[in-house]
């Protein structure tokens, strides 16, 4: 089971969140209004385009891009295909990977970067390449890095990746903490990819650049209002706040020693529940499946029914708990981008019937009223804090 006592001592959750991970989650609601600033100060608010590109394509490393990518197609919708160009290389390291565009990219597309990082050789090569094919080009980098000015050399725009609003780590006088403060920045440095804010400070420019193309509908008072629901949700899911009244803590004790099965209903839950199942591996070491209803049914039916599903004799009371864990069981986790009404269609009876039947628990979530980047932001914030919670808090497997 998981720690339960860790949840809710928020003194021992700051100890033991060594990658800033709580930090990063809580400022996502600034990062937003920092990249609106950094946005506005690049020339995106001002931008007349002459029309829509033929198509978006998108790079970058990381499971932020990826959901960045999964976003913007699923916003622009028929209007424009969206192509996440995927990296290929012999490590995961910033300079082993490379991208390529297809080959028939050129003056009618548009080349949108994303990364945290900025140091990519490969995609200074891509913006380059880009530029000779005669794409636009637009990135989002932090200030000052090698592909932030290669992309600017290369006639593109870059707009700066807003940083945490806290400033740089500082070190204490004291010899043996500061080394303690050098390891916590390190690792925090390190974590910048997978941290819930950066997918944040990297989509918000992209929405202001696609509101101008007219692909999607993201205006200022629109950020604003995802700003404000991300605050709220810290709020609401912050270490301070018990785990009886945390929507975040809760789904962390029910997941921890379960195979989460994501199903999600709504055009915006898809990326959300695609982007917990991500978040919770690359930061929880948390394995999970995610699906959208009602493909899920049939193909999650037989996994629902397997050797995951929970025992007839259910757990051994007298089992050897150290020597025999509680086996991993699946656990279905709903996610709807808001309620149906009473005579709208929905595959969330039938969910349920099918979890209930082979008698798997389900948690299930759902956003506060809102408009639909309000819904998809809720979303993706309280999962967000989920897969933290499940990163800090220890498995006692007494």
């Amino acid at each position: 089971m998981l720690d339960e006592s860790l949840l809710d001592a928020p003194e021992a959750l700051a100890v033991a969140d060594r990658r800033g991970l709580l930090r990063g989650a809580a400022e996502a609601g600034a990062r937003v209004r920092t990249a609106v600033r950094h946005a506005t100060e690049a020339g995106l608010t001002q931008l007349k385009p002459d029309g829509r590109p033929r198509a978006i394509l998108i790079a970058g490393p990381g499971t932020a891009a990826t959901c960045v990518a999964d976003l913007l197609g699923t916003l622009a919708g028929a209007g424009c295909p969206v192509i996440r160009l995927a990296p290929t290389g012999v490590a995961p390291a910033a300079g082993a990977l490379r991208w390529a565009l297809p080959g028939w990219a050129g003056p009618l597309d548009l080349l949108l970067i994303a990364t945290p990082d900025g140091t990519e050789p490969g995609l200074e090569l891509l913006a380059e390449q880009a530029y000779r094919r005669g794409c636009t080009v637009v990135a989002v980098a932090p200030a000052r890095s090698p592909l932030a000015e290669g992309v600017e050399g290369s006639h593109g725009l870059t707009v700066a990746m807003a940083t945490s609003p806290y400033g740089e780590y500082e070190a204490p006088h004291d010899g043996e903490r500061a080394s303690e403060s050098y390891e916590a920045r390190r690792l925090d440095d390190e974590a910048a990819a997978s941290a819930p804010a950066t997918l944040w400070a990297l989509l918000t420019p992209l929405l202001i650049l696609l509101d101008r193309t007219g692909l999607i509908t993201a205006p200022a008072e629109t950020l604003e209002k995802i700003a404000d629901r991300l605050d709220h949700v810290a709020e609401r899911c912050g270490p301070v706040i018990a785990t009886y009244s945390n929507p975040a803590k809760t789904l962390a004790a029910e997941l921890a020693e379960a195979l989460p099965v994501i199903w999600t209903e709504g055009r915006f839950a898809g990326p959300a529940g695609r982007r917990f199942a991500a978040t919770l591996a690359e930061l929880a070491g948390h394995p999970a499946v995610a699906g959208e209803l009602p493909e899920s049914l049939p193909a999650h039916g037989a996994l629902l029914a397997g050797n995951l599903a929970p025992s007839e004799d259910g757990d051994d009371f007298f089992r050897d708990r150290v020597e025999e864990p509680q086996q991993l069981r699946a656990r279905v986790v709903l996610l709807r981008d808001r309620p149906v009404d009473a005579g709208g269609l929905s595959a969330a009876p039938a969910a349920r019937e099918l979890a209930h039947g082979h008698d798997i628990a389900l948690s299930e979530l759902e956003p506060e009223d809102g408009d639909d980047l309000e819904s998809l932001a809720e979303l993706i914030a309280v999962t967000d804090f989920a897969a933290v919670y499940l990163a800090l808090a220890p498995r006692d497997r007494s």
